[in-house]
């Protein structure tokens, strides 16, 4: 028994040397303050101390074992110091479409947002920018729509939420990297602080439109089943942590805080139940997830929802005219009925 429980051991003790070995070398690679030749220094002595700590592990005795994993240890310890030390940044070069935080202030039922994006595109990276001030009337809020937006594989999506009005207007909120005016996306990059999250207010002839009429991403809209009052409560928790972001600024994580895991968040905030399942994280069976919830139309197949989702045909034939938005959601289904 004492020698299994000591292979055990050993063999937990390999697996965590290993798992943090390769954050931290990656974490070096990305985010040591130090040219290239620096940081792939940093990361291969790492990778060296690692290693050197595995072969320790199997090939010593027990004394030199202990003296590997507390070396091993006092690095890993440095090395998550010097990471807490690391804070995004509240000012630089950002991409013109991200280089403005959205706020906002409640009076009454009065809901006024500063840094509104309304942006003209021109193609999937060329713009016109205009940020505007808006208000809105948070008691004539009657509708809220999930859009999943595909760049690639399945599996993976962009998710926007958007709340619509009596008068038809719509306000969509999307959760993204602040990435510089050179930058880009890395999921990989951005596990270790690359770059701030930021949260957009916008038009969603803008961040919709873009998407499906400019960067032929596959963009998909599926009305949500809601009460007016959750409605009504996560968009101000939308507009409370876009207030904090702008205070305090986060990093975007891609598997932490993302576009996914923050609207989680704030639903459960507001009282609904999200409980913790792969496709929060796999998000692009994020409506496959919200249909079994039922957060979806579950009187129609979820395949014929997924049908009448895709929104593209539509969004090409209006062209981001004024009616886009009515134009998009033709023949989708909707549980509310709005």
């Amino acid at each position: 028994m004492r020698v299994v429980l000591r292979v055990l051991v050993i063999v937990l003790l390999l697996v965590a040397v290993a798992i943090a070995t390769m954050w931290a070398a990656l974490a070096l690679w990305y985010r040591l303050p130090a040219p290239e030749w620096g940081r792939s220094t940093a990361a291969a002595t790492v990778a060296f101390l690692g290693a050197a700590t595995i072969v320790a592990l199997l090939a010593s005795r027990d004394r030199n074992r202990i003296l590997a994993c507390l070396a091993f240890c006092l690095a890993f310890a440095a090395a998550m110091t010097w990471w807490g030390t690391i804070r995004p940044a509240s000012i630089g070069n950002w991409a013109p479409d991200v280089s403005r935080q959205v706020t906002g202030a409640l009076d009454g039922t009065r809901l006024t947002l500063t840094n509104v994006r309304d942006f003209d595109w021109h193609s999937g990276s060329s713009s016109t920018a205009r940020w505007t001030v808006r208000t809105y009337d948070l008691s004539a809020v009657r509708s809220l729509d999930l859009f999943m937006s595909y760049w690639g594989s399945p599996d993976i999506a962009h998710v926007m939420m958007s709340f619509g009005f009596e008068d038809g207007e719509y306000l969509a909120w999307s959760i993204e990297v602040r990435r510089g005016v050179d930058g880009e996306f890395s999921p990989v990059a951005d596990l270790f602080k690359t770059n701030p999250l930021v949260i957009i207010a916008a038009t969603e002839r803008d961040v919709v439109g873009v998407r499906s009429n400019f960067r032929g991403e596959d963009v998909q809209i599926y009305r949500m089943r809601a009460s007016l009052e959750q409605m009504r409560a996560l968009l101000m928790e939308y507009v409370e942590d876009a207030n904090a972001l702008a205070v305090e600024p986060q990093f975007y994580n891609s598997l932490t805080t993302n576009c996914t895991t923050t609207v989680a968040k704030m639903m459960r905030a507001v009282g609904d139940k999200v409980p913790f399942d792969w496709r929060l994280i796999v998000n692009g069976y994020l409506p496959d997830y919200a249909y079994d919830r039922g957060a979806l139309d579950t009187a129609l197949p979820l395949s014929q929802l997924k049908s009448l989702a895709h929104i593209d045909a539509r969004a090409r034939a209006s062209g981001l005219s004024p009616d886009f938005s009515s134009a998009i959601r033709v023949g989708v289904p909707s549980p509310n009925g709005s």
